[in-house]
């Protein structure tokens, strides 16, 4: 369901943002509504920096999809590194880009949204550099855990899209200030607190923990499935269509 649902946040990125950027069409980046901190006339370096914060996004997406991918690693491996390699690259760039766009540029809408940034980039940063110093020692085994990890909060993004899209249609489109800040920290801290469960509970000799595990993982897929098909439905008619 998540690869699932990253090809959806893949196709919004690049159908929306990518002929504009392209084709030098800035302006258009604002005309969607779900938006912060778009095109400003005359900041170019802002300007730059969040058109590459934007694919960097899309290359996150893509990326991180293929290292999901048990049959890559098994007989591809060399694409499995040198994937690796550019996930983790576009994914420190990406923090550092956002940090930009947050403290230099103040697209941050609140001082919370601002923190919640703020952590993010910084478990980026930090899971990524463990990732890559764990397959420097070729300590494998602690590499994928926190190549996983860095998974989990690079694709905040999307897990935020996701979640509050699916609150929104069980609340009837209803979705507070303060619910959505909650929702800022939870879109990388609780899918990290559920892959950190899963590990625990997979390396468990407790046949409890492994059923908790896997019930809070279906309620984790159903939660996503909804937010996906409601994301994709909103996507097409009020996104796409705003550029249409």
């Amino acid at each position: 369901m998540t690869v699932i649902g990253q090809w959806v946040f893949l196709y919004y990125v690049v159908a929306f943002y990518g002929a504009s950027t392209l084709s030098g069409d800035f302006q258009a980046w604002n005309a969607n509504p779900m938006l912060r901190g778009g095109y400003v006339a005359g900041d170019f370096f802002g300007n730059l920096a969040f058109a590459s914060h934007v694919l960097l996004a899309a290359v996150i997406t893509f990326g991180g999809m293929l290292q999901l991918v048990p049959q890559i690693r098994a007989r591809a491996i060399s694409v499995h590194r040198w994937n690796g390699r550019l996930f983790l690259l576009a994914a420190i760039a990406a923090a550092v880009t956002g940090l930009q766009m947050v403290w230099i540029r103040g697209t941050g809408d609140s001082v919370v949204s601002s923190i919640s940034i703020t952590l993010n980039a910084a478990l980026i940063l930090i899971f990524a550099g463990l990732a890559w110093r764990a397959v420097l020692r070729r300590d494998m085994a602690s590499h994928r855990h926190w190549a996983l990890r860095t998974f989990m909060v690079a694709n905040g993004v999307f897990f935020l899209r996701i979640g509050f899209t699916a609150w929104m249609v069980l609340n009837q489109g209803q979705l507070s200030d303060t619910a959505f800040h909650v929702f800022e920290f939870a879109s990388y801290l609780l899918p990290l607190a559920v892959l950190e469960l899963y590990l625990h509970a997979k390396g468990s000799g407790s046949s409890r923990l492994r059923l908790t595990a896997a019930g809070v993982l279906l309620a984790s897929t159903a939660y996503m499935s909804l937010g996906v098909f409601a994301f994709y439905m909103f996507v097409t008619q009020h996104v796409l269509g705003a550029v249409s």
